[in-house]
Parts: structure tokens; sequence; C-alpha cells
């Protein structure tokens, strides 16, 4: 009997998670910056995006947070990072070949040290509008896949968020 030769695989977007970094910046009363999709009016989101080869983590963070938000690196104070990385996927109908099945991030939490107007989404291709708002009140706003994620965020960052505060009291 003659062997079969296997197919190679193809790399295919349902069958990959895409690496990538994701941010939360909170304000002097804990609010999260919440950014508003161009292609999704109402839909919510925190900043992110995907990871370079061999980029450092960390280092993606703060392009994707000034990419996104002009929020330069000196701008913030890193509080602390997620344990591990997080996923989620994807509808079918979003798939591509850039963004897979979806993406697995790391996730930081950081704290503005900067004023307001620091902020400006307009220079990328992504959000319309910008503001501050509570973590719950982001959880609503954003969209289905988003949500276990900023859930599992929001459990993780909430008391650091709360100690920052109170110091600054």
């Amino acid at each position: 009997m003659e062997k079969q030769k296997e197919k190679p695989i193809m790399k295919i977007p349902e069958q990959y998670f895409r690496a990538g970094v994701g941010a939360v910046i909170i304000n002097e009363i804990g609010h999260v910056l919440s950014l508003e999709r161009i292609d999704i009016p109402g839909s919510w989101q925190l900043p992110q995006g995907g990871l370079k080869s061999a980029e450092e983590q960390l280092r993606a963070a703060f392009r994707e947070i000034t990419e996104e938000t002009g929020i330069d690196e000196s701008g913030l104070e890193l509080l602390d990072s997620y344990p591990e990385p997080l996923a989620y996927e994807l509808p079918p109908s979003a798939r591509n070949a850039k963004t897979g099945r979806g993406q697995v991030q790391y996730w930081f939490l950081f704290r503005l040290r900067g004023r307001d107007d620091t902020i400006d989404v307009s220079k990328g291709a992504e959000f319309r509008s910008w503001k501050w708002m509570t973590f719950e009140s982001l959880i609503k706003l954003a969209v289905g896949f988003r949500k276990p994620v900023y859930r599992k965020l929001a459990d993780r960052f909430t008391s650091i968020i709360s100690r920052q505060i109170s110091a600054d009291a």
C-alpha cells in the first residue's frame, strides 16, 4: 500500500490568532481612555494593536498608544500588566489575512501624566473620537467579542486604579 504525502497546512485566517498588545490608560479620577471606532460609530474600545516581529510587548504598547492617541511614552506611567495574554475571537465575517481568527494580547495599565490636550486620535485611521469613562461604561459600549477581555482587565486593574486615586486624595 502506497503512503500518501501529507498536504502542507495553509495559514488561513480561521487557523491563527494575531499577537498583539493593549493599553488601559487612566486619568486622575480613574476613568479609562476610550476610543470610538470610525467604522462602527458608537463602538468604543481601548488602544490596541499588533505586535511586530521580534518587538518587545511594552515597546509595542507604547508604539500603539502613540499611533492611536498621540500620547508620547513620556506622558505615561506604567502601573501594572496583566499576568498572561488574553484572547478574543472575531466573528467569521471580520476575519482576514491580517487579523486571523482574533487576537491574543498582552495588556498594560498606564496612568496619563500629561494633560488631555496631548490626546489626538485624528492622525490615525481607526478612531473618530475619544473620551474618559468608567470601566463599566466602556464594557457596555464595546463590541461583544471584546467584553470578556475587558471584564478580566477591569477585575484585575480596578483595585490598582482605586489605590492610585486614594493616594492622590
